[in-house]
């Protein structure tokens, strides 16, 4: 992680307790400000010196007090960052050591930009200093942008009005846009698997080296991510789909499990994450796999999210690439719709793989579903077997089973 030292004196800040900051020294302190909850006794000198803010402020407070105080006391209800921040621009003032680094630099900078910290002020101030620190060099590493652009969500709207998220959304899109074999940072990578027809050559980098880093974002700025990414136009749609499969492996409780047994307390929240998930999946059919396009609708129709019904089209235009496990847990009616689509989808094609593979699909699905007698009844059973009833098969076992299945499930219930 990069970092910055600013400051050479060292630094004597000291507490009292939780909530009192202040600055031993031989000079009584005359002015207390109060951020948040904490109150800092410091001198108004060195602060003066560089802020201009803290010039109107004090000024103000001094006028509107007609008693003679030692102590001059403001307070800022609505500093960026808070009392931390605040105290980096303090330290700055007084000349003391201060590091910035990737988890407080934006911190530092939306106060430094409220305090009025600008070079009009003094040569060499805060922001200047930042800014620098910023461009030439936290933006330039792949894992310090990610970090930094974490730490904008929680300082909106100053983080967007100075547009610090807008240079890390564009910092990481450039280098997740990079050529491959210009990749010389470090990422996270854990998947095992080959690359050039199973002849992985040494030290080769992935394409979709960068999905993982990602993955810790919060749905608003994983968005955004993916549409920066997306604009640049060099990142395939199909490595687009690998970063939606693995974001959605990491934050939605259950996706890649087979049961539907999974608790989840915040359906609200989930419910929105799913639909944002949706609404990246790109255009292109090969994208996403079949099997991502089936865990995602599992969990838009168990959320109850309002983009079920596209979702539903895509699965069913390539319900002959699903696996039985990918089905199971539908229910029948939305198996008979999914069908549906598919029918219309290949109704002019004489597709007799893709139609095989349906017909040994939905076969597998009620041998498994007869089962359960109580959600699969003899009329849902025919129905559905009807609407495939004329697909190629390279052999009938599959039905005969089903309907064996059924019949047995059927006897059982009735004894």
């Amino acid at each position: 992680m990069k970092f910055m030292k600013l400051g050479s004196k060292p630094d004597s800040f000291q507490s009292e307790g939780d909530n009192v900051r202040y600055v031993p020294s031989e000079l009584a302190t005359d002015v207390i400000v109060t951020i948040g909850d904490v109150k800092f006794y410091l001198h108004k000198f060195p602060l003066l010196s560089k802020s201009a803010r803290l010039q109107k402020l004090i000024a103000t407070s001094s006028n509107e007090d007609n008693e003679i105080h030692q102590e001059d006391e403001i307070e800022i209800a609505d500093l960026p960052g808070g009392p931390a921040s605040f105290e980096i621009c303090a330290k700055f003032c007084y000349g003391m050591t201060v590091t910035l680094n990737a988890y407080n630099v934006v911190a530092a900078r939306c106060a430094a930009e409220f305090l009025e910290m600008h070079e009009t002020v003094e040569k060499g101030n805060l922001v200047y200093k930042i800014e620098v620190f910023l461009n030439s060099s936290i933006l330039q590493t792949w894992k310090d942008s990610i970090i930094v652009l974490q730490t904008t969500r929680a300082l909106s709207p100053y983080a967007e009005e100075l547009k610090l998220t807008g240079l890390c959304l564009d910092s990481i899109a450039s280098k997740a846009s990079i050529d491959t074999s210009k990749v010389e940072w470090s990422y996270t990578y854990s998947k095992k698997k080959n690359l050039d027809n199973g002849l992985r050559k040494p030290h080769a980098v992935p394409r979709d080296w960068w999905v993982e880093d990602l993955c810790d974002l919060h749905i608003d700025l994983y968005k955004r991510v993916i549409n920066t990414i997306e604009a640049r136009g060099r990142v395939s749609a199909d490595v687009i789909g690998e970063a939606l499969h693995a974001y959605a492996i990491k934050r939605v409780p259950g996706f890649s499990k087979s049961s539907s047994s999974v608790q989840i307390t915040d359906v609200g929240k989930y419910r929105a994450l799913v639909g944002s998930i949706i609404e990246l999946v790109p255009y292109e059919k090969q994208s996403v796999s079949s099997s991502f396009l089936t865990k995602l609708l599992r969990a838009s129709i168990f959320l109850g999210c309002d983009e079920e019904t596209g979702l539903m089209n895509r699965v069913g235009e390539r319900l002959d690439e699903a696996s039985l496990g990918d089905v199971m847990l539908y229910d029948v009616d939305l198996m008979q719709s999914l069908v549906d689509v598919f029918l219309k989808r290949h109704s002019q094609e004489n597709d007799v793989a893709a139609k095989t593979s349906v017909a040994k699909l939905v076969d597998g699905y009620l041998a498994e579903k007869s089962r359960d007698s109580d959600s699969l009844t003899l009329q849902k059973f025919l129905a559905l077997a009807e609407m495939i009833s004329s697909f190629p098969r390279q052999s009938h076992d599959g039905v005969y089973r089903a309907i064996d299945m059924f019949l047995k499930v059927q006897e059982t219930s009735q004894t």
